[in-house]
């Protein structure tokens, strides 16, 4: 089942956290029920005494200490649960991040190039937030509930009578089980679709907020204002529908304790009549029994959003996590690419893209591959940098591409794609990206001299400049080159790049090729062209028009 999956990935992350919140739950329920069941027993005791004339010599002072002891001792164990169920959520977050990823790294680089930034963010978050849930309102709970139903059931047969424990106990189990069994019938359903209607909510008004000015050029912004009109209203239903299958869930576990408490009040009473119980651990058990109903009222939200995180779980989990074999470190016996009667199928469609490809880029040296767009330069450099499956021979420093392991191979060859990936904020958070080192400023400004972006960004604030989402403040040529300055700053022995100068004028597109090459001198580059200034500036060219 994927949800117990998701169960085990995520307490897999800190098991010790998650049993140290568990246990603070329990400590919280026990001594809820402790305190109430102890103020009621106080309470009857004392006026018991009172009747019988004895109330001077009753002892008032261990039990008022014992009930200021589990309150406070409440209060304390509410504050750790707290710390260490948020603690364990959040290192299993963490995890769940990691896990997501390694789930996106496995696919196809044609299929990341097609995913949209905003949609995925919408998609991670929604689904992050969902299994945020398992653990808080679900698992902990449900865990906290148990253990604490058991102590109870101990503890009223040890000081109350086996009647009541069993009552109690049998109560809660079946009356609980029935109103959440109900509860997960009419709701998983509703969750799931609420969670899907939230979902293509945000993207449609991420998509509208980015494509607002086309919109309305087009005149479409009314018919994608009706249909996010219609999206929030199905969403605003399901969620109508589903606050009342959680509320009528409500109103049935208080019928629950209502009975229950009856229940226990007739036996209760029944036990006192004949003697075989006296009022004042009759009172103790009628208040512990109420007070166990704070085991089953937090199990609500989390039993309702069940469909939610269903839905979130298949995402996340629906493919199994392969585990691949690292291979052992390489020792390389040569340098540069060397690629013998390569094969490299079409993304697709069941067809290849380039036939028997042979070629040699020594250190220091650079070859331009030249074709129409469209006939497979991009997808070529993928199956070079290891991205894209091929057949045939693929060396880098004389060993096969599928010899180095991945972070290895990353450390000496580096690709730059044709479109380019930069993120909201500093300019030195971009190229720290590409580096350890993230405080060696005067590395940075000559890679950034490098691509002749120096003074551009002088002029913008210096490293500390800001950029928005996406990169968003700087023109495309502008960020086409601050790609490349951070890829100068990998050092890389064998740099891929994939139209490296697209939008920049002949001039400073040899400046910027002449600059990359006098950064990295004993580099093989390996460049996807169409452009003359490219093409020129290559010790070789490859016209892969005769192998495709």
């Amino acid at each position: 089942m994927i949800l117990l999956r998701a169960i085990r990935l995520l307490w897999s992350a800190a098991p010790s956290a998650m049993v140290r919140g568990a246990f603070a739950g329990v400590l919280v329920m026990a001594m809820g029920a402790a305190l109430l069941g102890l103020s009621g027993w106080f309470i009857t005791a004392t006026g018991a005494a009172g009747l019988m004339g004895v109330g001077i010599a009753f002892d008032v002072f261990r039990p008022s200490a014992g009930i200021r002891f589990l309150a406070l001792g409440r209060a304390a164990g509410r504050y750790a649960e707290r710390l260490w169920t948020h603690d364990a959520t959040l290192r299993a977050l963490a995890r769940l991040r990691v896990v997501l990823m390694a789930d996106f790294a496995r696919k196809p680089m044609a299929e990341l190039r097609r995913l949209r930034g905003s949609a995925l963010l919408v998609r991670i978050t929604a689904d992050v937030d969902a299994l945020d849930g398992v653990l808080l309102r679900l698992v902990l709970p449900l865990l906290a509930g148990l253990a604490s139903h058991a102590l109870a059931f101990a503890l009223l047969w040890w000081l109350v009578a086996p009647q009541i424990a069993g009552a109690v106990a049998l109560g809660y189990l079946l009356g609980g089980a029935v109103v959440f069994a109900r509860l997960i019938r009419r709701s998983t359903a509703l969750a799931a679709q609420a969670e899907t209607q939230a979902q293509t909510l945000r993207r449609q008004m991420l998509g509208l907020i980015r494509g607002q000015r086309g919109a309305i050029l087009q005149g479409t912004l009314p018919q994608r204002a009706a249909e996010i009109t219609q999206t929030e209203t199905t969403l605003r239903a399901a969620h109508d529908t589903l606050d009342r299958a959680e509320r009528n869930a409500a109103m049935g576990l208080s019928a629950v304790v209502a009975v229950l408490v009856a229940l226990v009040l007739w036996l209760a009473d029944g036990l006192v009549q004949n003697g075989a119980l006296s009022p004042a651990p009759a009172a103790l058990g009628l208040f512990a029994a109420l007070a166990l109903a704070e085991t089953l009222l937090p199990l609500r939200r989390g039993v309702a959003e069940i469909g939610r995180i269903q839905v979130a779980a298949r995402r996340i989990l629906g493919t199994p996590i392969q585990t691949v074999a690292t291979p052992p470190a390489p020792h390389p016996t040569a340098r540069g690419l060397v690629v013998r009667d390569l094969t490299v199928p079409h993304p697709a469609r069941d067809t290849a893209l380039i036939h028997g490809l042979s070629l040699d880029v020594a250190p220091g040296k650079t070859v331009a591959l030249r074709s129409p767009s469209g006939s497979g330069k991009s997808t070529l450099l993928d199956a070079l940098a290891g991205l894209h499956p091929a057949t045939g021979d693929i060396c880098l420093n004389g060993l096969q591409l599928n010899a180095w392991p991945e972070r290895e191979m990353r450390a000496i060859l580096t690709l730059v794609p044709q479109r380019t990936a930069l993120i909201g904020g500093t300019i030195r958070d971009n190229l720290a990206l590409a580096t350890d080192d993230s405080d060696d400023d005067q590395a940075a400004w000559n890679a950034l001299e490098a691509v002749a972006l120096d003074d551009v960004i002088r002029t913008r604030g210096g490293l500390d400049a800001r950029l928005g989402e996406g990169g968003a403040g700087l023109s495309g040529g502008e960020s086409r080159r601050l790609a490349l300055a951070r890829a100068i700053l990998r050092k890389p022995m064998i740099l891929l790049l994939d139209e490296p100068t697209e939008g920049l004028d002949a001039p400073l597109a040899r400046r910027v090729l002449h600059g990359i090459r006098t950064a990295l001198p004993e580099a093989a580059i390996l460049t996807a062209s169409h452009r003359e200034a490219e093409t020129q500036m290559a010790d070789q060219t490859i016209d892969l028009q005769s192998y495709i």
